[in-house]
């Protein structure tokens, strides 16, 4: 089966094939399938709820490319921030440029945000959820994903992406950054919601009876 994972982020793209790795599942993304960026789809992520934001870009790609298709949408939510950065993720300094250059002005933001704060007010999640159309005029599925930690005072580790650095694990006593992908994969938002989507997709093996 040919599953399109709406998404052109590298580091997402990357998580991915590493989740669904094994699945049985053709991966593309929007480039492989022939879609190119436009004004219209720089128009899909203005809701105020992840699943609001995954759901219209999983409905738009549907639609262009009459695949299966795949959704994501994923932040941080920093809980003495109310939440913040939350669906604004992605670029909540308002900087531009490459993925790396946004990461980095994000992340600065965000230990600027919380000097000199105390342990206790750098609680903080990763929450990410996919929205699934197996059809462009099927009924929507969703799978959510969700992981606990706490934001460090400074990076650790080069690992991952966004703000791997800084956020410490509850799961693995690491930054997310620090990490294997492997250990990554195992606890995190993203990869908790993509084991639910691949229970949904892929029939499980079946077993010959025991002698």
């Amino acid at each position: 089966m040919k599953l399109l994972v709406a998404t052109r982020s590298t580091g997402k793209q990357a998580e991915v094939r590493r989740l669904l790795a094994g699945s049985g599942l053709e991966v593309v993304f929007p480039d492989e399938a022939g879609v190119p960026p436009s004004q219209a789809e720089d128009r899909l992520e203005l809701a105020d709820s992840f699943a609001a934001n995954a759901r219209a870009k999983a409905e738009y790609f549907a639609k262009q490319t009459g695949l299966p298709t795949v959704a994501d949408d994923s932040g941080l939510e920093v809980i003495s921030l109310g939440g913040e950065p939350g669906v604004r993720s992605k670029r909540w300094a308002g900087t531009d440029g490459t993925e790396e250059q946004v990461s980095t002005a994000n992340n600065q933001y965000l230990l600027r945000r919380l000097s000199g704060a105390p342990e206790a007010k750098r609680r903080a999640r990763y929450r990410c959820v996919l929205v699934l159309y197996r059809t462009p005029k099927s009924f929507p599925e969703t799978f959510e994903g969700s992981a606990t930690g706490r934001i460090l005072e400074e990076p650790r580790g080069t690992g991952g992406f966004g703000y791997d650095p800084l956020f410490l694990s509850d799961d693995l006593d690491q930054s997310f950054g620090e990490a294997t992908p492997e250990a990554k994969d195992a606890v995190s938002h993203r990869g908790r919601a993509f084991a639910a989507l691949k229970e949904a997709l892929v029939p499980p093996t079946p077993t010959k009876d025991a002698p």
